[in-house]
């Protein structure tokens, strides 16, 4: 959905062309790609294979039938073509050229573009979804809404993870603490994604827009895959439990005990208030000069944080591929993060 989005954002020459065609108060119906399996549902109409322009498309769609544009949307390749689709694919249309446009993109699994004619209406169909496009303004109004959204969102992640950070220097961490974290993490997650589709629907006017994304979103995802890493149970992975969170419903996402039960170290009817130890790969990452299969040894060597924020810098060094002088800055490391999180938790 989002290449077909961004195919036909504002500044594109198909999109051009698409304002062309509903400001003349015409319908048209494009197909963009040009393979054989569209060809082979093909009738009638006429070869054109013509560069692609605007003007052309507006011409050609005062024409009742259906646009066949190249995939790569550099040439019009046939036009007034009656389409013939899989009449059994489902569709909630009730148009006929609406019908035809999502059956066809159900079916062969290509875009397709649908104007209305007399509402000036224009819908996207693809990746088996539809997608109705918006005036810029409003587009952008959303878009605004989303993002103060998402910062609020953002501080509250911030806070729980700065929570989990307090009781894991603490030893005292628990399940619900973690949730939480993997809860909030998702939701964050979930608005940025919908944001980053109104930019990539919005194209050029989006330049504002994506930076302000970039800064509040940041390197979100890593840090919660950390997190993740740190408790999920050992013959899973991280991606894993990402995935299922992912997976979840907007109404199911609010429950912690999914949250937890991702993470596949309790049975459903477990207490969320059961103490959990992390491993330290998180607190491990913020040192500078350790790579990742540094701290995965280093974490794996320990089995546990408490564990490794007791060891000595001879005993970092006895671990495979540390050094004494990377050995002395994860010893620094966790001493400053221990530190600044008590710090932080009484003032």
């Amino acid at each position: 959905m989002r290449d077909a989005l961004a195919r036909v954002a504002p500044g594109t020459p198909l999109r051009d062309g698409i304002d062309r065609v509903v400001r003349a108060q015409a319908g048209a119906l494009l197909v963009l790609d040009d393979g054989p399996d569209v060809l082979s549902i093909c009738s009638g109409g006429f070869l054109v294979d013509a560069p692609y322009s605007p003007q052309r498309l507006s011409e050609l769609a005062k024409m009742d039938g259906a646009i066949i544009i190249s995939d790569d949307g550099g040439r019009i390749a046939r036009a007034n073509v009656h389409l013939v689709p899989d009449p059994t694919v489902p569709t909630s249309e009730t148009g006929t050229r609406h019908r035809t446009a999502e059956r066809v993109a159900r079916s062969l699994g290509v875009p397709v573009i649908s104007a209305s004619e007399e509402m000036g209406v224009i819908n996207v169909y693809a990746g088996g979804g539809k997608r109705q496009l918006q005036e810029v303004g409003r587009l952008l109004e959303r878009a605004n809404q989303a993002l103060q959204t998402l910062e609020r969102y953002k501080i509250r992640l911030d806070d729980a993870i700065a929570k989990l950070t307090a009781v894991e220097v603490e030893d005292v961490a628990t399940l619900r603490d973690v949730a939480a974290v993997v809860q909030r993490g998702e939701m964050v997650h979930r608005i940025a994604d919908e944001i980053e589709t109104m930019i990539v629907e919005l194209g050029v006017d989006a330049r504002l827009l994506r930076l302000q994304l970039d800064e509040l979103y940041g390197e979100i995802d890593d840090e919660l895959e950390l997190v993740v890493a740190d408790y999920v149970a050992d013959d899973h992975t991280a991606t894993e439990t990402l995935a299922e969170m992912s997976s979840l419903t907007d109404d199911e996402i609010h429950d912690l005990r999914l949250a937890a039960k991702a993470l596949h170290r309790i049975a459903e009817s477990t207490d969320l208030s059961q103490s959990v130890a992390p491993r330290g790969l998180r607190l491990l990452n913020r040192t500078g000069r350790l790579d990742a299969g540094s701290a995965a040894a280093i974490a794996h060597h320990f089995d546990g944080l408490s564990k490794l924020q007791r060891a000595t810098i001879d005993e970092l060094s006895e671990v495979d591929g540390v050094d004494t002088a990377t050995a002395a800055d994860v010893r620094e490391t966790l001493a400053r993060v221990t530190e600044s999180a008590i710090l932080d938790q009484y003032n």
